[in-house]
């Protein structure tokens, strides 16, 4: 089972497009800041996996790019919060409707039994890998 889920989304993350020529690794940055708000720089190089210089690099280059920005850390005046902008917004919400687009036309082609039968299982199974993935979840119980 874990086989084929990776299968299917490696798949996935394979040949949805983008026109856009952004790497993964900002668009996983920018989805992150986007779902749970501004982060530290040291959380946010944790969260994506990625080294601390890294992440500087690309938030350097997001920054520069207008996509994300810095704003003071209320909690320590030291430090800094990276957060999404409006621009940085806007690249994900194309990319998300060029992705579902090209995805929905692909499914619209299938015979309807099987679009019917792949949707049935989608809509089983997202909730069940939702809390199968979410940290502190299913195994800590």
């Amino acid at each position: 089972m874990a086989s084929t889920l990776i299968e299917v989304s490696a798949m996935l993350v394979r040949q949805l497009p983008s026109r856009q020529q952004i790497s993964l690794t900002t668009i996983s940055t920018l989805g992150r800041l986007d779902r749970e708000g501004p982060q530290r720089l040291t959380a946010l190089a944790t969260a994506e996996g990625v080294a601390q210089p890294s992440m500087t690099q690309l938030v350097h280059k997001l920054e520069a790019g207008g996509l994300v920005e810095r704003r003071p850390d209320p909690q320590d005046g030291r430090g800094c919060l990276i957060e999404v902008t409006t621009a940085g917004r806007r690249i994900l919400a194309e990319r998300r409707r060029e992705r579902r687009d090209w995805l929905a036309e692909r499914l619209a082609a299938l015979p309807d039994r099987e679009r019917a039968e792949l949707g049935a299982a989608i809509r089983a199974a997202l909730p069940i890998v939702r809390r199968a993935v979410q940290p502190g979840d299913v195994l800590d119980k």
